[in-house]
C-alpha cells in the first residue's frame, strides 16, 4: 500500500510541470483574452475596465472594416491553399517516380518550408524590390516587361504577391505529406490497372486521388488554421498596406491592440478568428467522416 501511495505521488509530481505549463501558456491567456473581450479595455478611455458584455462583438460584427479584413483573409487562405494543394500534388507525383537523382530531390524539397517565415518574407521583399529586385530583373531579361514594376504598390497586386511568397514556402510541406501517403499505396493495383489498359489520367482519378483524399482533407484543415492566422508574412512584406489591401483579420487585431491600444477590440477580433477557424475545422471534419464512411 505504501508503494502504491508513493507511485501516485510520483505520477502527480510528474504531471504538475505539464499542468503548470498548459495553464500558464495556454489556458490563462485564453481566459484572460476572453475577459478582455467582454470589457472596455481601451487604455485611452475614462471607463477602462468597465464590463460591456457582448457589445464589443456587436461592434466588431457591424464594422465594415472587420468584414473587409475577413474577406481578405478568406481570399488569401483560399487561393494559397488551392495553389499549394495543386502544386504539392504535382510535386509529390513527380517525387514518387523512380527517376535518376530522385533521392536528392526528395531530400532538398523541404528546404523552403524549413526557412523561418520572417526570413522568407525578408527574402521575398528583396525579390519584389521595385528598383533592384530579382523578379523585375528576371522578367526584364525574358522581355516580359518593359520597365521595372513596384509589385507591392497596389492593393490587389500586393495581396497576390504575398500569396506567391506563402505558396513558395508551404508547397513543399504539402508535397512531403502527399508523398508519404503515395509511398504507402499498393503498387500492384496500379500494375493491374495498367495491364487492363487504364490510362495515366484514369488511374489518377480512379485510384490515386481517392486514396489521397483523407490526407488532402487533413492538410486542408492544417493549412486553413495556419493561413487564417497569417501575420509575420504580412508584417514583414506589406504591414497591411497598401491602402489596407493586405489587412487580414489577425493583422487588424494586432493594430487594434498594439497601435490603437484598444485591447478589448484586439481580444474580440482574436476570438472571432478562433470561432471562424473552429467552424471551418468542424466542417472539414464532417466532410472527412463522410469520405471515410463512403
Amino acid at each position: 500500500m505504501q508503494s502504491g501511495l508513493r507511485h501516485r505521488w510520483f505520477i502527480l509530481f510528474s504531471i504538475i510541470p505539464a499542468l503548470l505549463f498548459v495553464f500558464g501558456i495556454v489556458l490563462y491567456p485564453l481566459v484572460q483574452t476572453f475577459i478582455y473581450s467582454l470589457k472596455n479595455m481601451d487604455l485611452l478611455s475614462d471607463h477602462q475596465g468597465q464590463f460591456v458584455g457582448l457589445n464589443n462583438y456587436t461592434h466588431a460584427l457591424m464594422d465594415s472594416d472587420v468584414w473587409s479584413s475577413i474577406g481578405r483573409t478568406f481570399y488569401f487562405s483560399g487561393v494559397s491553399i488551392t495553389l499549394e494543394m495543386i502544386l504539392g500534388l504535382l510535386i509529390a507525383l513527380l517525387l514518387n517516380e523512380k527517376l535518376r537523382g530522385i533521392a536528392f530531390l526528395r531530400s532538398i524539397i523541404i528546404l523552403p518550408w524549413a526557412v523561418p517565415t520572417i526570413v522568407n518574407a525578408a527574402m521575398w521583399k528583396w525579390i519584389y524590390h521595385p528598383e533592384y529586385g530579382a523578379l523585375n530583373g528576371l522578367l526584364m531579361q525574358l522581355h516580359l516587361i518593359s520597365e521595372y514594376r513596384p509589385w507591392l504598390s497596389s492593393p490587389w497586386l500586393a495581396m497576390n504577391m504575398v500569396i506567391v511568397a506563402d505558396v513558395w514556402k508551404m508547397t513543399p510541406f504539402v508535397a512531403v505529406f502527399l508523398l508519404a501517403a503515395l509511398q504507402m499505396n499498393n503498387k500492384s493495383i496500379y500494375e493491374a490497372a495498367s495491364i487492363d489498359g487504364a490510362s495515366i489520367i484514369r488511374r489518377f482519378f480512379t485510384l490515386t486521388l481517392p486514396f489521397l483524399k483523407p490526407t488532402i482533407l487533413v492538410l486542408i484543415v492544417m493549412r486553413t488554421m495556419e493561413a487564417f492566422k497569417v501575420f509575420d508574412l504580412i508584417y514583414a512584406l506589406t504591414q497591411g498596406g497598401p491602402s489596407n489591401g493586405t489587412m487580414v483579420i489577425i493583422y487588424k487585431a494586432f493594430i487594434e491592440t498594439f497601435s490603437n491600444l484598444q485591447y478589448s477590440n484586439g481580444a474580440t477580433l482574436s476570438y472571432l478568428i478562433a470561432i471562424i477557424i473552429g467552424i471551418l475545422t468542424i466542417v472539414y471534419v464532417k466532410v472527412l467522416k463522410l469520405e471515410e464512411g463512403a
